[in-house]
């Protein structure tokens, strides 16, 4: 996905326009779209980041990977942003699925991050229903419903929904492995677990 959203950059310049490109997990932005192939002025992979989208301001995001990069972003419009929401909860899902598949063990952090984003889609999703029946509303004979909108924000909710059940499927998977991983050395030790070695030395320990 590519397109125009408005950056903030500092205090005296404000929110700027700058062009976006969401490639192979990775946000990555220029000054413009004339500007591109001088190379971009900033890149943040996906998969690390955390989405945080504003409950006051419907066109706002913000893409935080905590303690090194801030993108405080905004959309030119709500349905605009949640293009946005969804290419970049996609795209991280995707990411975050196949980095399940070739790990052996879970990170303690990365259940937590999923959560997370399942939060921010349950909240999204409940934003594009509330807006589903905003155009839907006749108000009596006064009103229409606004059947272009309606398509389109069905559409937009539907690959909302998928996303959300696709990042359930992968907390499923993450919960599954950090029930099956095996117990350290130290929690052995800890908790006083008899091991068929400890057996044996026990057995050899009684015959001296």
């Amino acid at each position: 996905m590519r397109g125009i959203l408005w950056k903030w950059t500092n205090y005296w310049k404000g929110w700027q326009t700058r062009w976006f490109i969401l490639e192979d997990g990775v946000l990555s932005y220029y000054l413009s779209l004339e500007e591109v192939n001088q190379g971009c002025k900033g890149s943040m992979k996906v998969s690390a980041c955390e989405i945080i989208i504003s409950q006051v301001d419907h066109t706002r995001m913000d893409l935080v990977i905590p303690g090194e990069k801030y993108y405080y972003l905004k959309a030119a419009s709500s349905q605009e942003r949640q293009q946005w929401l969804i290419a970049l909860g996609s795209a991280k899902a995707h990411l975050c699925s196949k980095h399940i598949c070739d790990q052996d063990n879970v990170p303690p952090d990365e259940l937590k991050s999923k959560k997370s984003e399942l939060k921010l889609y349950c909240d999204l999703l409940m934003q594009q229903v509330h807006q589903i029946k905003q155009y839907a509303r006749t108000d009596g004979d006064h009103r229409v419903p606004d059947i272009q909108n309606l398509v389109e924000s069905s559409k937009t909710l539907e690959v909302t929904c998928d996303t959300f059940i696709h990042t359930l499927e992968d907390i499923m998977k993450l919960k599954t492995q950090c029930d099956i991983i095996p117990p350290t050395v130290n929690e052995l030790n800890n908790n006083k677990f008899i091991t068929k070695s400890t057996i044996t030395y026990m057995r050899q320990d009684s015959n001296t």
